[in-house]
């Protein structure tokens, strides 16, 4: 789950991690009365979406007075704002940060996350910090410090002061930034974080380290335990499908490809976008049902297959396990009686009850196109594809 700036400022300053003064805005006239009431120039506007490349995007303006905040909220409010990480859809604009702009000495970046293959958090450091952070981290990755964090001992003292002397830190700015990355670690761990980032972290010619930016991203599976973190989700940023989905408890992921599957288990899920790649067509999604799904979540799965635009055909590619495969054709076949289909359907079903589901199909007078194995399931899906 992510959450926009503010909230992860909010955040950040209750952990103690330094933050620009700054206010909120939802209308112009907001905007203006916010720039009056920092009394300070200039000021920074940043349109609040859950995408970065803002600045690359137009979303970030530098103003002046109060008059020319209204002005910028007038054209950013409203808006879809399109990033190189959002892409051509964008993202809404209901909400502005208006922020004092800060004199800036130095700027680095700083970043814990979990390193999957290390199987530990990891604090990220890079003195490449600002908007070209990843072209720098791509070009260069030598120079991205890595610090790994034990899980059972956490974060150490000697790790957060070697953090600073690679960064080339004063030596006057290595305690405050030490104590900097300790808050982060704590918020890290103790929210659940799957990211904690500020990007760029800056010293101002106070020598002050302030963090500019933050970024926080949590771990789906740990919402239970922070209510207050649930709290904070805007599903105006999220694709109006995952949203549906997760009403369902459905993993649904939205891609760019042609082909809606509807697959149960992960992995499966995976093999099953390289099969569809490999045979020369493109995913539109990964959804994967679950195990334990029902007829009602195989159907509910179903309609998000074809609530999508971008979907030419659909390919359901079941191994019947916990699922059986006449439960999955039961909810298929509701599913499609409901609505009006006119998209070619492949199924591929193995497993418990395979041949009850095979029949339930053959009997729904769908046009139905059951596939014998994964290669024939590909071909046929190829297809469908030539016929539309």
């Amino acid at each position: 789950m992510k959450i926009h700036e503010y909230q992860a400022k909010a955040l950040f300053k209750a952990y103690g991690i330094p933050i620009p003064r700054s206010a909120l805005a939802q209308t112009p006239a907001e905007a203006a009365k916010a720039a009056h009431e920092l009394g300070t120039s200039p000021l920074v506007v940043k349109a609040q979406i859950h995408a970065g490349g803002r600045g690359k995007g137009g979303g970030i303006r530098v103003i002046g007075t109060p008059a020319e905040a209204e002005m910028v909220a007038s054209q950013l409010l409203g808006t879809r704002l399109v990033t190189p990480q959002t892409g051509e859809e964008g993202r809404p604009v209901e909400t502005l940060l208006i922020e004092e702009a800060l004199t800036i000495v130095t700027e680095v970046y700083l970043g814990i996350t979990i390193d999957r293959s290390r199987s530990c958090p990891v604090v990220l450091a890079s003195k490449g910090g600002g908007m070209e952070v990843e072209k720098f981290a791509a070009e260069e990755p030598h120079k991205v410090m890595i610090e790994e964090i034990d899980p059972a001992v956490g974060l150490r003292p000697f790790q957060a002061s070697r953090i600073c002397y690679d960064l080339n830190l004063q030596a006057s700015a290595v305690r405050k930034i030490s104590g900097l990355i300790f808050a982060l670690y704590q918020l890290f761990i103790e929210k659940d974080c799957s990211l904690a980032e500020i990007n760029p972290l800056v010293m101002t010619g106070m020598g002050d380290p302030v963090a500019l930016d933050a970024k926080l991203n949590f771990d789906d599976n740990a919402l239970f335990r922070h209510p207050e973190i649930i709290a904070l989700r805007d599903i105006s940023q999220e694709n109006p499908l995952e949203v549906e989905a997760s009403r369902y408890n459905l993993n649904y992921i939205k891609l760019k490809g042609n082909v809606g599957c509807m697959v149960n288990g992960a992995g499966l899920a995976m093999a099953t976008m390289d099969l569809i790649k490999r045979a020369g067509a493109e995913p539109a999604n990964f959804l994967d049902i679950g195990g334990g799904a029902t007829a009602e979540t195989v159907r509910e799965g179903f309609k998000l297959l074809l609530a999508d635009r971008d979907v030419q055909v659909i390919f359901i590619n079941i191994f019947g396990g916990i699922l059986r495969c006449d439960t999955l054709a039961r909810g298929v076949v509701k599913a499609a009686a409901e609505l009006v289909v006119d998209l070619p359907m492949v199924v591929r079903l193995e497993g418990t009850n395979v041949e009850k589901g095979r029949q339930i199909l053959s009997d729904s007078g769908l046009k139905f196109t059951v596939a014998s194995g994964l290669k024939d399931a590909a071909e046929k899906v190829v297809a469908g594809l030539s016929s539309r």
